[in-house]
């Protein structure tokens, strides 16, 4: 039972390994230290996953999204495997009975944040715990090069102080040449093994399309395409609008964004992972630990913010192998959006010291104070007080949290406090004449004793998957029965929490990460410039072009994307016109006689006389037929 190919077939039902999945596992056991590059659905978590199980012991899996090691550790619970992880909001006590639980629990995963190897009472008991390996999960966020940099990720080299006999493995689906080289480099890799998987996908159809009607457009690509499609747009109403726009055309469409509660982005995954809509609409919050194999086409309706981020979504079309199309669509007005979008909107070192600053002033933070303070933050009111850009803003923020300055949670929350204030046959039997509300209320009931005697916290999330109703449902219920005195209510929205991880000391704070801010700004520029060369370059394959960017430089074009079909169709053209020539030098031809002559199809031959006519070439006779036109 301890081959891997035995773990696999025991835990994933699968009989045979994706390419190099096996050698990386060979190598991992051997105790070397392994690099991976494997694009999206390559299969990477099984690289350290497999070897963790027949080792011995405990994995220590380091990541930066917290959602993604939720999913992942509640896959490993699914298949009845023992894992862990450390995310944001656990007190002190629970922290040290599931750090206990690793030492002495029979645990096979430990997943944490980088963050979390700043804490003393981590690292002592890392120290206690039998490592079999540690896995670096999106390894590309060590380097300064790399997308999503996160100067948090430099304290993994803690580990290797900790467990200096264990091995390490670091995965990564995008890192250019210069970022795979800087994270070998800051892992303290002597002699790794290095597996790289090629960027090739032949089965996609890479395609930039330059139209003034988007929408259109869209809906003609749509017409022809039978499976599942993703559309990528840059906004949340965005993402309502074109929805909406297609399901009032006749399509079958539904959205997702980051500002849905869990409930309700449950319900529209689950509608299309289960075929019962067609058309996903959504921005960039959709996407990580999707792997629906029947999607037939990717369309960016708004250009992408870099051709790492651009390569990751469009591969999630054709994942089961079947031809697949990747569609760009492109105006006028789109380079100065992406710039001012991505560009404009980056925070300069004196801009991140002046919202520092006033972040700390408004939650009344002296000056050497604040660390582990967490407050409910309300990003819309921050902003509207200082009168900050709102874009500015949200990035200063996404930085401080990025290099640990602070850590901003931004999962939706609504909080409120209920009681209710009449009996319960009262209750009951306003129930009775309002039966839609009955379920939401009987699940409050049920889940917080003691409602009826003081006001209770009550987690609306909580409430709404229970019923399987949205948050929205379960508020508005609460306002009826606030208007109908039988309940007070006190309803408070954030959008987020704020902890501040270190002491406020102003510009000596923001001095420490100035060349990280510096070097951002230049990532990005030079990221969204790489976007811009992308779509404005039409004499070089598009495959070709995105492995190029990859480091992969001897590879041939694809034949099939927008460039490849157009030099086809040029060089078509040129010889059609040719043979049309030919033969009208020998007399003046109808249409129809000059396309069973040359076995054309009427419409590539209309395209081949209306070219020639228009660079006169040709004239139309008066009994409409062809011939040359006569100097």
């Amino acid at each position: 039972m301890h081959h891997p190919i035995n773990i696999l077939e025991r835990y994933w039902n699968h009989t045979s390994f994706r390419p190099l999945q096996e050698d990386i596992i060979t190598a991992v056991l051997e105790g070397e230290d392994t690099f991976v590059l494997m694009p999206t659905a390559g299969g990477k978590s099984v690289c350290f996953q497999i070897p963790a199980l027949i080792k011995d012991g405990i994995c220590i899996v380091v990541s930066p999204l917290i959602a993604l090691m939720r999913d992942q550790v509640e896959g490993l619970k699914d298949k009845g495997i023992k894992a862990i992880a450390l995310t944001s909001g656990i007190k002190f006590s629970e922290l040290d009975t599931l750090l206990d639980n690793c030492i002495y629990g029979n645990y096979k995963f430990l997943y944490l944040s980088p963050e979390r190897l700043q804490q003393d009472i981590v690292k002592d008991r890392i120290k206690q715990m039998n490592v079999n390996l540690i896995a670096v999960d999106e390894a590309h966020c060590i380097s300064q090069w790399g997308n999503d940099f996160r100067p948090a990720y430099k304290n993994i080299a803690i580990l290797r102080t900790l467990k200096p006999h264990v091995n390490v493995i670091a995965l990564t689906a995008s890192a250019t040449t210069k970022v795979v080289n800087d994270i070998l480099l800051e892992l303290d890799y002597i002699q790794p093994k290095v597996f790289k998987q090629s960027f090739l996908r032949p089965n996609i159809q890479y395609k930039v399309i330059d139209i003034e009607d988007k929408f259109h457009e869209t809906e003609s690509i749509l017409n022809t395409t039978k499976e599942s499609s993703i559309i990528y747009v840059r906004s949340r109403k965005a993402s309502i609008e074109i929805s909406n726009h297609l399901n009032s055309k006749g399509f079958s469409s539904t959205y997702f964004h980051g500002g849905l509660s869990n409930p309700e982005k449950t319900i529209k995954l689950n509608e299309w992972l289960n075929n019962q809509k067609q058309i996903m609409v959504a921005t960039n919050a959709f996407g990580m630990g999707i792997d629906k194999p029947n999607v037939e086409t990717v369309i960016h309706f708004n250009l992408p913010e870099s051709i790492e981020s651009y390569f990751q979504e469009a591969g999630r079309a054709g994942r089961n192998g079947n031809p697949a199309q990747a569609i760009l669509l492109k105006n006028e007005q789109d380079e100065t959006l992406i710039k001012n979008q991505f560009i404009s909107v980056l925070p300069t070192v004196e801009q991140t010291k002046i919202i520092y600053k006033k972040l700390c002033n408004y939650f009344q933070i002296s000056y050497g104070e604040g660390v582990a303070k967490t407050f409910e933050f309300n990003f819309y009111n921050f902003y509207k007080t200082y009168n900050f850009n709102s874009l500015i803003t949200y990035n200063t923020l996404q930085l401080l949290d990025r290099t640990s300055i602070i850590s901003i949670s931004q999962e939706f929350k609504k909080r409120s406090k209920v009681q209710f204030i009449v009996s319960n046959e009262l209750l009951f039997n306003y129930l009775d004449k309002n039966k839609s509300m009955a379920i939401i209320v009987k699940s409050i009931l049920r889940t917080y004793a003691g409602i009826f005697d003081q006001e209770i916290k009550i987690n609306l999330s909580l409430i709404a998957s229970k019923v399987s109703k949205t948050e929205n449902d379960v508020i508005n219920t609460l306002k009826q029965l606030e208007r109908d005195q039988l309940i007070t209510l006190k309803l408070s929205a954030t959008d987020s929490e704020v902890t501040f991880l270190q002491p406020r000391e102003d510009d000596k704070t923001i001095y420490r990460i100035a060349k990280t801010i510096e070097q951002q700004y230049k990532l990005k520029r030079d990221q969204v410039n790489s976007v811009i060369n992308y779509i404005n370059n039409d004499s070089v394959c598009k495959s070709k072009q995105l492995l190029n960017y990859f480091g992969e430089i001897d590879t041939e074009d694809c034949g099939i994307c927008s460039v490849c079909t157009k030099d086809k169709s040029e060089k078509q053209n040129k010889t059609i016109d040719k043979e049309i020539i030919t033969l009208l030098n020998k007399k003046a031809m109808s249409s129809r006689d000059i396309s069973k002559e040359l076995n054309v199809n009427i419409n590539e031959l209309k395209t081949a006389l209306n070219h020639l006519l228009e660079y006169n070439k040709i004239i139309i006779t008066e009994t409409n037929t062809y011939k040359i036109k006569n100097d």
